[in-house]
């Protein structure tokens, strides 16, 4: 009980890292004697030191390490990557016991940290909180297994299952509430894609207002390359991806980069493929909704979340039927929040 214990506190510490370290992933480390928590830590910043690191330099005595535990809630590393191993550490400070939720896909570790401690005579135990963990890390999991960023699907409908009116003129559907907690999500993600008539008929800015935190990189998809360059995403104010099936007249302008695909019946799969290469490890696809139902029906997602709103349109553009398995539900504001994922 009290590893469990332990253990969801690492996993509390590891969610502050949310949005600061992709593509790592996010890492929580308690180090216990004697059942007190004597050291404490989290992966703050890509590139910066790791969550045991950090834990074992909170410890006030070190000399209790060698009689101690932790617990970290993925597998400490084992090679050399912006920072040393963190096994190595473990192994240097001689503690006691190692206890984990899982272990880390990334072929340069993939058991090699556990390897090393159980040779260096450390007890170790992994599975604990798995599931949890796993989750905590959905998007990490998904990059490394399946090569691809995490895909999560947000729109917004009408209690009457449409997305926008009939003239496709911007109109809110979802309430101030809604539309702040968007913003929050966009800090948490790495890109945002958005289809050619909703940078059309929209012209979004696709960037963060509403909420303190990052800009996403910006992704929008013009096949024949006919948007207008007066338009927000073309402003030059942040990193922005365009991606067409005919070839630019430059590769790159400003903060604008322009990437050619060369299949149409396979285009989704390639810019998935082109966003891996470039370590994207998650991306909000916010429309429209031609976009939105062929990720759907192409099967190439992971979370769709959608506010209903109480507004009543009676016609327009319906939003795409969803196939998934509504996980959650939740009240914000005047609308309604339901969370799904693949069945």
């Amino acid at each position: 009980m009290d590893d469990l214990l332990f253990l969801s506190r690492a996993l509390e510490l590891a969610e502050r890292g949310r949005g600061h370290v992709s593509p790592n992933p996010m890492v929580g480390c308690v180090i216990v004697h004697n059942q007190r928590i004597i050291g404490e830590g989290w992966h703050r910043q890509y590139g910066g030191p790791h969550a045991e690191v950090n834990a074992i330099r909170s410890v006030t005595d070190e000399s209790l390490l060698p009689e101690s535990t932790v617990y970290v809630t993925l597998e400490p590393c084992s090679h050399y990557g912006k920072t040393p191993p963190c096994a190595d550490l473990l192994i240097a400070k001689k503690v006691k016991k190692v206890v984990v939720c899982n272990d880390d896909p990334n072929p340069l570790v993939a058991g090699k940290g556990l390897a090393k401690l159980r040779a260096a005579g450390i007890e170790v135990e992994t599975g604990l909180l798995a599931d949890q963990g796993r989750e905590l890390n959905r998007r990490f999991f998904t990059f490394i297994e399946r090569q691809r960023p995490y895909v999560m699907l947000k729109w917004a409908e009408t209690a009457d299952g449409f997305m926008a009116p009939p003239d496709f003129r911007p109109m809110p559907i979802s309430g101030a509430l809604s539309r702040q907690l968007v913003h929050k999500w966009r800090t948490e993600e790495d890109a945002i894609l958005v289809g050619t008539n909703t940078a059309r008929h929209d012209n979004p800015q696709l960037n963060v207002r509403l909420w303190n935190g990052r800009n996403p990189v910006r992704i929008v998809i013009d096949k024949s390359l006919q948007l207008p360059p007066s338009l927000h995403l073309f402003d030059g104010s942040q990193s922005t991806l365009v991606y067409s099936l005919v070839p630019p007249e430059t590769e790159t302008v400003g903060q604008t980069t322009y990437v050619q695909l060369d299949s149409e019946t396979d285009f989704l799969p390639q810019l998935l493929a082109d966003l891996y290469q470039k370590k994207i490890q998650s991306v909000i696809v916010e429309g429209g909704a031609v976009l939105l139902e062929s990720f759907l029906n192409q099967g190439l997602w992971d979370e769709a979340r959608v506010f209903k709103s109480p507004v009543v349109l009676e016609k327009g553009l319906a939003a795409p039927p969803i196939r998934g398995r509504l996980i959650d539900t939740n009240r914000v504001g005047d609308d309604w929040l339901m969370t799904y994922k693949p069945v």
